[in-house]
């Protein structure tokens, strides 16, 4: 895949959801935000976790980790160069290092992650208990 083609594909999701990472908790206007975008993409909760593990975390977590993250807010450009850029290369052996890896770059997220999973779920009229 090409890189305007992701960038078409998936940029307003991953800019979206890239708040998850930030050092603050998302505000209810954050996930009505993340739940708005989401609903836009025609994706299962399997495919969002997938993104969220293998698109998303690997770029982000290192925010997370980094002395000089960025913790207020994101460079969307910046970001969205990181992120086309791990997901053009995402393939054979880079995407099962990171699937085997992602309970490790999610951990810090995971609970903000179940959050919005359950908000979007609620917005599909599903029961986030089924």
């Amino acid at each position: 895949m090409k890189a305007q083609a992701l960038v078409d594909e998936r940029g307003e999701l991953w800019l979206a959801l890239a708040p998850l990472w930030l050092d603050r908790e998302p505000s209810e206007r954050d996930y009505a935000h993340m739940v708005e975008v989401i609903q836009r993409h025609d994706l299962t909760l399997h495919q969002l976790e997938w993104i969220f593990r293998l698109e998303l975390a690997p770029v982000l977590a290192r925010n997370q980790v980094s002395i000089a993250g960025n913790w207020r807010d994101f460079d969307d450009y910046q970001l969205m160069q990181q992120l086309v850029a791990h997901n053009l290369r995402l393939k054979g052996w880079r995407r099962k290092t990171w699937a085997l890896f992602s309970g490790l770059t999610t951990m810090m997220t995971r609970h903000r992650w179940n959050e919005l999973m359950a908000r979007v779920m609620m917005a599909r009229g599903e029961s986030p208990h089924a």
